[in-house]
Formats: C-alpha cells, sequence, structure tokens
C-alpha cells in the first residue's frame, strides 16, 4: 500500500473479484454458455496470482522463512494472472452467444488456444528471476533448463503472436456488432461501451503514471475495470438491457459537459491569478470563488446544448422526433380546423413512431363517430 493512498492492486483485486462473482451468476444461470465459465476462470486466475504474490512478498522478502512454500508462492505469482488477463481474447471471440461469428473464424480460436497455451507454459516455465520487480533475484524453482537456450526467441515469437491474436478477436467483435440486430445487438452494444471505458481508463492510467500523477490514475481505473463483467453480466442474463442507449448518452453528455466546465474552471482561475495575482503565485481566493460561480451558472445551458449535440450526431431519430413534436404542438395552438389536426397528427404519429398503419377515431359530443385513417 502507497503511503496515504490508493493501494495499486486494487483495480486488480476488484476485477479478479467482479468477474469471479458475474461469471458465478451468469454460469448458475446458464450453464450451457461458455461466457459464465470464462469469467469464473479469469477471476479465479487472477485472485490465484494476487494472493500468492502476496504471500511470496511476506514469505520471501519481509520475513523470511516464517511462513513455508515461499518459492511455491512466488511461482504461482509469476503466471496465473497472466493466464487470467490472456482469456480476455476469447470472450471477444464468443460473446454474446458462445459461438464463434462463423466457420472460418475456427483457425483463428484454435490458433488463439495454442499461443495462449505457449504463453502460459513459458511464463511458468521460463529460467530465471520470477519476479524481479517485487521478489528480487528469487530463481523460478520449477524452471526448465532446455528453455533457457533460446534466449529471449520464444518471447519475441509468442507475444507478437497474442497480440494479432488479440486484435483479430476485437475485429470478430465488429463484424458481429455490424451484422447484429434485435436482442443481440443490445448485448453487443452493452460490451462494447465497457469496453470502451475500460481503453479509456487504461490510456488514462497510463498519461498519468507518465506525469507521475500514479494516484489520479489509480482512482480512475478504480471503476471502469469492473464495469468489462458487470456488462456482460447485463447483457447474458438481459437484464434492463434495453437501457443501454440511455446510458451511452448520459456518458457523452456528462462526461462532456464535466470537461467542458472544468475547461472553464481552469481558465477564469488562470486569467484572474495571472491579472492580479501574478505568475507563479497563488491565484486570490475570489477568483476560485468567481470561477465556481461561473461554473455553476453555466451547468445547466451547458447540459442543454450539449444534450442536444449528443442528441443529434448520435440519435438522431429520436432528436427529428422530439422537434417534429414540437412544431406540431405549436400548430395545435393556431389549428381549430378538425379534419386538418386529424390529418397533421397522424403524419406525426407516422414520422415520429413509424408504424406499418395508423387510425384516429373521433367521438364528438353527438353519438356520430368521425373516423381518419392511414
Amino acid at each position: 500500500r502507497t503511503p496515504g493512498g490508493l493501494t495499486p492492486l486494487l483495480p486488480q483485486v476488484l476485477w479478479a473479484g467482479a468477474s469471479g462473482v458475474v461469471g458465478a451468476v451468469v454460469a448458475a444461470r446458464r450453464p450451457r454458455l461458455p461466457i459464465g465459465w470464462l469469467l469464473v476462470g479469469i477471476g479465479l486466475l487472477m485472485a490465484l496470482g494476487l494472493a500468492a504474490g502476496q504471500y511470496a512478498v511476506v514469505a520471501v522478502l519481509d520475513a523470511p522463512g516464517s511462513v513455508p512454500f515461499g518459492p511455491v508462492a512466488a511461482w504461482l505469482s509469476a503466471w496465473p494472472f497472466t493466464a487470467g488477463f490472456l482469456l480476455l481474447p476469447f470472450l471477444f471471440l464468443l460473446f454474446p452467444t458462445g459461438r464463434l461469428p462463423g466457420p472460418r473464424w475456427r483457425p483463428l480460436a484454435w490458433a488463439g488456444a495454442a499461443v495462449y497455451a505457449a504463453n502460459v507454459f513459458g511464463v511458468a516455465f521460463q529460467p530465471g528471476p520470477i519476479n524481479p520487480e517485487e521478489l528480487g533475484p528469487l530463481e523460478n524453482p520449477l524452471a526448465i533448463p532446455a528453455l533457457g537456450g533460446a534466449g529471449d526467441l520464444p518471447a519475441r515469437i509468442v507475444i507478437p503472436l497474442m497480440l494479432l491474436v488479440v486484435l483479430a478477436s476485437v475485429v470478430s467483435l465488429l463484424v458481429r456488432l455490424r451484422r447484429s440486430v434485435g436482442v443481440e445487438r443490445q448485448q453487443l452494444k452493452w460490451f462494447a461501451y465497457a469496453a470502451g471505458l475500460f481503453g479509456l481508463a487504461t490510456f488514462v492510467n497510463v498519461v498519468a503514471s507518465l506525469l507521475g500523477a500514479d494516484q489520479a490514475g489509480l482512482l480512475v481505473t478504480t471503476l471502469p475495470v469492473v464495469a468489462l463483467p458487470v456488462a456482460i453480466g447485463v447483457a447474458v442474463l438481459r437484464h434492463n438491457l434495453f437501457d443501454i442507449d440511455r446510458v451511452i448518452n448520459r456518458t457523452l453528455v456528462y462526461g462532456a459537459l464535466t470537461v467542458a466546465l472544468l475547461a472553464v474552471y481552469a481558465s477564469v482561475v488562470l486569467v484572474l491569478g495571472q491579472l492580479f495575482g501574478g505568475i507563479g503565485d497563488q491565484p486570490p481566493s475570489w477568483a476560485v470563488a468567481g470561477a465556481t460561480l461561473a461554473v455553476a451558472a453555466l451547468f445547466q445551458p451547458a447540459r442543454r446544448r450539449i444534450q442536444q449535440v449528443v442528441d443529434r450526431r448520435f440519435n438522431r431519430r429520436k432528436y427529428d422526433a422530439a422537434k417534429t413534436v414540437e412544431v406540431f404542438s405549436a400548430r395545435l395552438r393556431d389549428e381549430i380546423d378538425l379534419d386538418t389536426l386529424s390529418a397533421e397528427l397522424l403524419a406525426v404519429v407516422d414520422q415520429t413512431m413509424q408504424p406499418r398503419q395508423g387510425w384516429l377515431w373521433l367521438r364528438p359530443s353527438t353519438e356520430r363517430t368521425r373516423y381518419s385513417g392511414v
């Protein structure tokens, strides 16, 4: 644990726990679907690697000899987490139906399994230090000397092949998304949304580490790592499946709003600080208060404007429907001819909801019923 901050293992612990729990629920509900069992495998392997790593730190570094099987725990800390992480491409290949996108993807699946096995085997039995960054020069107790004769050649071959498998599995997911309709498309949207959050969080974490803000990077990464297994659980169990469009919409709106308001706040504080405090000086308290009030005043107008932009760009049908209803509402206040209103109402329904057929019954004060239809 870093003094006064988050432990660097927190995202990994959350990821392992979420994968195991969600995988167990999915496997219990859908035992014939391999998605749940893959998540269980990911969670168990990651948890084993993390637990063995902490045990090995105590047995080898903190209190040598105080607990038994230190070298074995160190060996178990070297490869299970990697093995769990490298199961993710198979989730991409099989999600959400548990089957490959088509027969042409079978060679990729078999090649990926072979490369996966070679990678895990090489990490587990490669001669040399097990984990020099955390455990020092502790040698691999189960090393196979024959693997050391080739030097780094296996790593130079296996790792690029594994990267190709990962890229190909992502392509398979995009191909499936392009062909999907209905429920399967909503399932893939959940998966793609969570994968996008995870990728963005990983990028932010890398940038924060390069800038020396490790704690900020850990804070940003903590929740998105849980999003991927949770999204898989929602998609497979179909719980609130069709809420994904609303989730994506709100994420885009409030993400853009947060960035815009932070930019306004920083700009106001910087400008006022330079004008009245001097370069490098602490900005006056009234400048900070003014920037806060400016952000508060801009919140609602900026949110409405960003919502309109997002709807127009990413949900054009809903945006056009809302505009059509708004125009019809203004027209309704001025029109008094019943036949004209009936025709316009049916036209609005046809434009916004696009039904195959539409009817309108009007019952006046008399017993006679008027009928219109399109």
